[in-house]
């Protein structure tokens, strides 16, 4: 029998210590689809995106990489406005 029988996934993924991770992760793959679709639904390409944010291709490559949990806020933030919308940031209890 399993010692993590009847435990959370928060649970499990904690004892092990990569609860953190695995939640940035995630988060930052939600973004990530949420940024290519709102290009799509725009029609912009990855080159005309990284020219209204100032920056080159390759950081926005990063930026939509959804394994690539290492962004900044001011990254989407620059991204967001770029695309006319705008960053929420919350905390949760």
């Amino acid at each position: 029998m399993s010692k993590h029988t009847g435990s959370t996934l928060d649970g499990f993924l904690d004892e092990d210590g990569i609860l953190a991770e695995a939640g940035a992760v995630a988060i930052k793959r939600v973004l990530a689809f949420q940024l290519a679709e709102i290009m799509q639904q725009q029609k912009l390409t990855k080159t005309q995106l990284a020219r209204r944010m100032k920056t080159s291709r390759s950081a926005l490559e990063r930026l939509l990489d959804p394994e690539n949990a290492s962004v900044t806020l001011l990254t989407l933030e620059r991204a967001a406005r770029a695309l006319g919308r705008r960053i929420k940031v919350e905390l949760a209890a």
